[in-house]
């Protein structure tokens, strides 16, 4: 789901979350077995900026979240 700016975005995230869903990473979210990713229609425009450089700086932001979404899922070692 893109949205307009970050009041949109919240007002969609807690409708979903604060109606029985649960929060997941990067923007996800589920209800009633649907997963939603709601996403700022600026983050779209960042990664896919005509700029090379900006678009790949704005990727790597956001990628950021999926790696440190990741090492945290993956079981620890003792």
């Amino acid at each position: 789901m893109a949205t307009a700016d970050q009041a949109e975005t919240d007002r969609y995230w807690d409708a979903v979350v604060g109606n029985n869903g649960r929060k997941s990473a990067c923007g996800w979210c589920k209800d009633r077995g649907v997963n939603w990713q709601i996403t700022p229609v600026a983050l779209t425009d960042a990664i896919t900026a005509p700029n090379p450089a900006a678009a790949r700086r704005a990727f790597g932001a956001m990628m950021m979240c999926a790696r440190s979404t990741s090492s945290r899922s993956r079981p620890r070692r003792g």
